[in-house]
């Protein structure tokens, strides 16, 4: 089992979701970044359940311990070592799932893979392990703030209500005002109301979420494998839910004409622009400067309050309705997943780019 991300700025995460803790290690932080344990920890508290009527009732504080890797508030280039740990586990919720395959679950392929699988929450498998990501995506986002670099994440769609327009039509600082975290208020509002109906049928529901990511520099990514857009494409796959990936104008580029489509270059003051962002800030697998923007879809949760038809481990039909405590719509606790993936792919191939190794200060 493969649980390393990255290149040079790497994090291995461990831990599941009934067991003790989770937790992670982030090698490749450049030295003398300014660790803000409160940033940290506010990037946790957006991730966590229980802060609002729309997610899971689990209550977890989810304080994060930094382990190493951090002297006198600063990063010291070594490994930086955290743990996040369970409090609040219902194990017994799940008994009624240890001996059979839940629709739309890992439990099969676990099991066929491993031989063995954890049934209390999904174990491995469960959204609770992203707490590790937010940790390494936050201490991302503390070099990417020394380089002038800002990754935003919001939700723009959920079921059939969207946004009508792109990111460059909304005050993104509006994201956190609401529950959704969706930045115009009026459809904050209307997508609320369709979770709210939803859990109220025990039934769950998907959408997607847009990332933008400002002031990246041009000649991040590599012209054939490790295309800048086919590492985030890798990245937001590996979030839990996630069944689809585009950047910039993406499939619904696809009516266009070349005509339309063209991003034409600028001599801006003598820097390289270009007159549009069809592109999404990356050509040829190499960004350019411009805004880098993309849209994840998730798919709805698979576990619903609802009987539902599946088989036990010996194959035999059986009926079964799930308990316990679950999100009715992943997207409101998915954006900060979605930034820190984002951050840690960005910041990754920024070393790459410049050649830093973990001990080299920024």
């Amino acid at each position: 089992m493969r649980n390393t991300f990255g290149n040079l700025f790497t994090l291995t995460t461990f831990g599941e979701s009934h067991g003790a803790a989770v937790g992670g290690v982030v090698d490749g932080m450049p030295a003398g970044i300014d660790i803000d344990l409160d940033f940290i920890q506010h990037e946790l508290d957006r991730r966590r359940p229980g802060q609002s009527k729309i997610t899971t009732s689990r209550q977890e504080a989810d304080q994060v311990e930094l382990l190493s890797g951090v002297f006198e508030g600063k990063s010291t280039g070594c490994p930086i070592g955290f743990i996040v740990r369970n409090t609040n586990q219902h194990s017994q919720d799940y008994e009624n799932m240890r001996c059979l395959f839940r629709p739309s679950h890992a439990d099969y392929t676990y099991q066929e893979k491993y031989g063995i699988r954890d049934h209390r929450g999904g174990g491995r498998s469960s959204a609770r392990i992203t707490i590790s990501r937010c940790v390494g995506g936050a201490l991302a986002k503390l070099v990417l703030k020394q380089l002038g670099i800002t990754v935003q994440a919001y939700t723009s769609q959920v079921g059939d209500i969207a946004l009508p327009y792109d990111y460059t039509h909304y005050d993104l600082s509006l994201t956190e005002t609401n529950a959704v975290r969706c930045p115009d208020a009026e459809k904050a509002a209307e997508m609320e109301a369709l979770i709210t109906k939803v859990k109220g049928e025990g039934d769950t529901i998907g959408g997607i979420i847009t990332g933008v990511v400002k002031g990246c520099p041009a000649g991040l990514g590599e012209p054939e494998f490790d295309k800048l857009h086919a590492a985030l494409g890798k990245a937001m796959l590996s979030i839990n839910a996630v069944k689809g990936f585009e950047y910039g104008e993406g499939f619904a580029g696809v009516t266009a004409r070349g005509s339309e489509q063209n991003d034409i270059f600028r001599n801006q003051d003598g820097k390289v622009t270009t007159a549009t962002n069809h592109s999404g800030g990356i050509q040829g697998g190499i960004s350019n400067g411009q805004d880098i923007y993309f849209r994840v879809a998730f798919k709805p949760v698979a576990t619903i309050l609802r009987e539902q038809e599946t088989i036990d481990l010996e194959g035999n039909p059986t009926i079964f309705t799930a308990k316990g405590r679950h999100d009715p719509c992943v997207l409101p606790r998915a954006v900060p997943v979605v930034e820190a993936m984002a951050a840690m792919t960005i910041l990754d191939f920024f070393l790459l780019k410049n050649n830093f190794i973990g001990n080299k200060s920024i």
